[in-house]
């Protein structure tokens, strides 16, 4: 069953202050915040070492993509900064995921996460690039090569968490974004679900963004988050 702890923020705001707020204001439940491209290039790690600080565990979302040396450099210094997770693109390579989790192993308490495909893709999309797999090929196709390169889990939705659990070591995390609550409006990701149901079809965490950052009770979002997985 997951609790507080399986539940990622992502801090998906401009400013040390926007960040601030919000983890204050959800309080001491919450125990794992996603940084990510915006907030690192506008704060820069400031803010994971403010997290850190708070007792807060940090997720840096960094996709990286790279040549294999400047990604395990990229790794070497996010696990400097006591981050937890960080993530790697799948689409690089065995090479660049291996370099990664190599470069990991000094940082005992950090994973690397590799990312599959974006929630915003669909098949048109990949198409346009010239990949001529569905997404769910895709993912899958991604996942394995993760798997191979020792990573310690992937990025996918839920729409392919229930076939990524046949696929890959059972111990791998499962981390899903594009989680909505029930009755929010569409955004631009595309392959979308709520909390529970992305635990159901075997997400081991769910990243959880605008419906907590827009929010003007952020506390009272992720309490009912709790509440709908029976936390």
């Amino acid at each position: 069953m997951p609790n507080e702890e399986n539940i990622i923020i992502s801090l998906d705001v401009s400013t040390e202050d926007e960040a601030r707020k919000i983890f204050r204001l959800v309080g001491e439940r919450a125990k794992l915040y996603k940084v990510g491209l915006q907030l690192l290039t506008s704060c820069g790690p400031a803010i994971i070492h403010e997290l850190s600080a708070a007792g807060k565990d940090v997720f840096l979302d960094l996709k990286l993509f790279e040549i294999p040396n400047s990604v395990a450099s990229a790794v070497k210094a996010a696990g400097l900064h006591g981050v937890k997770m960080v993530t790697v693109h799948a689409f690089g390579g065995l090479d660049i995921l291996r370099a990664a989790v190599k470069a990991a192993e000094p940082f005992p308490d950090m994973k690397i996460l590799a990312l599959t495909v974006v929630t915003s893709l669909q098949d048109a999309d990949l198409k346009q690039v010239g990949v001529q797999s569905s997404v769910d090929e895709q993912v899958v196709r991604l996942a394995e090569l993760a798997d191979i390169a020792g990573c310690h889990g992937v990025v996918a939705s839920a729409h392919e968490a229930k076939i990524l659990k046949k696929k890959i070591r059972p111990d791998m995390f499962i981390i899903t974004p594009g989680i909505q609550l029930e009755g929010e409006e569409s955004t631009d990701q595309t392959r979308v679900t709520t909390p529970r149901k992305a635990f159901e079809a075997g997400a081991t965490h769910i990243m959880i963004g605008r419906s907590i950052t827009k929010a003007d009770d952020p506390r009272a979002v992720f309490d009912r988050v709790c509440a709908e997985l029976g936390v």
